[in-house]
C-alpha cells in the first residue's frame, strides 16, 4: 500500500472514530439505566418483578449481541402493526437499533457486575450503619453504594471495554463505525493486512486509554491505605531503593 492510498486510509477511519464512540457513549449510560432497573427489580419484595428481571438477565445473556441485533433490526420490520407505529421511527434506524440492542444487552451483564458488587458488601457494615441510626435509605446512600462501587468497577471497567469492541457489530446493519468503513477499504484498495491491522491499532489505542483512565478512577476510589502502585515494576522499584537505604542507614 503507498503513501497515497495510506493517507486515504488514515483520513477515513478517522472519521469513522467518532461513530464508533458515539455508539460506545450513547450504549453505556443507556446499559447502566436498565441494570440499575433490572437490579432494583432482581431485590425487590414482588415476586413478579423478581422473576422478570432474572428472566431478563437470563435471556439477553444467552443470546448472541448479532443474534440480537439483526432479530431487532430485521426481525420487527416485518410486522406491519409496528411499522404503522411512532416506534417505527427509531426502529427504522440503523444507528438506533445498534444502541437499543447494545443498550439491552449491557443492562443485563451490568446487572450481574451491580449484584457481584452489592453481595461484596460486608453485613458487619450494614449493621454498624444500622446500629448507629441510619434509616435504609441512607445506609444504602452512605454505606452500601460506595462500597458496592470500589468492588464492581474492575469487573464494570471490563465491560466497557467489552462495548466498545462490541461496536463494530453495527457494521452488520450498515452502521458505518470502524469496522464498517474498513471493510468497504478493503474491497477498494485489496490492502487487507494493512486496512485492518490499523483498525486493530486504533482500537489498542483507544482501549489503551480507556483502561488506563478507569485504573486511575478506581484508585482515586479505593482508601488511601489500601492503594497499591499504578505499576507493579515502579512500586518494586520504589520498594528495594527504600530497602537500600535502610541497609545503608543501619550500616
Amino acid at each position: 500500500m503507498d503513501i497515497e492510498t495510506a493517507l486515504h486510509v488514515a483520513g477515513e477511519l478517522a472519521g469513522a472514530i467518532w461513530v464508533t464512540l458515539a455508539l460506545a457513549a450513547v450504549t453505556l449510560p443507556l446499559g447502566l439505566i436498565f441494570a440499575g432497573l433490572a437490579t432494583w427489580a432482581r431485590r425487590s419484595r414482588y415476586r413478579v418483578l423478581r422473576g422478570v428481571a432474572s428472566a431478563y438477565v437470563l435471556a439477553f445473556r444467552s443470546v448472541p449481541l448479532l443474534v440480537q441485533i439483526f432479530v431487532l433490526y430485521y426481525g420487527v420490520s416485518q410486522f406491519a402493526w409496528l411499522r404503522a407505529s411512532p416506534v417505527w421511527i427509531l426502529l427504522k434506524d440503523p444507528f438506533a437499533c445498534a444502541v437499543i440492542a447494545m443498550s439491552v444487552c449491557a443492562g443485563a451483564y451490568t446487572a450481574e457486575v451491580m449484584r457481584g458488587g452489592l453481595a461484596a458488601v460486608p453485613q458487619g457494615a450494614i449493621e454498624a450503619a444500622r446500629a448507629l441510626g441510619l434509616s435504609p435509605f441512607k445506609t444504602f446512600l452512605l454505606v452500601t453504594m460506595p462500597i458496592a462501587i470500589r468492588r464492581a468497577l474492575p469487573a464494570y471497567s471490563n465491560e466497557i471495554v467489552v462495548t466498545l469492541k462490541s461496536t463494530s457489530l453495527a457494521c452488520t446493519i450498515t452502521v458505518m463505525e470502524l469496522t464498517g468503513v474498513a471493510k468497504d477499504l478493503m474491497s477498494q484498495t485489496f490492502a487487507v493486512i494493512e486496512v485492518f491491522c490499523m483498525v486493530a491499532l486504533i482500537y489498542l489505542m483507544i482501549n489503551m486509554v480507556l483502561i488506563f483512565a478507569l485504573r486511575l478512577i478506581e484508585r482515586w476510589l479505593t482508601p488511601r491505605y489500601q492503594r497499591k502502585p499504578l505499576f507493579a515494576g515502579r512500586g518494586r522499584a520504589s520498594s528495594v531503593k527504600q530497602h537500600s537505604v535502610r541497609a545503608a542507614a543501619s550500616e
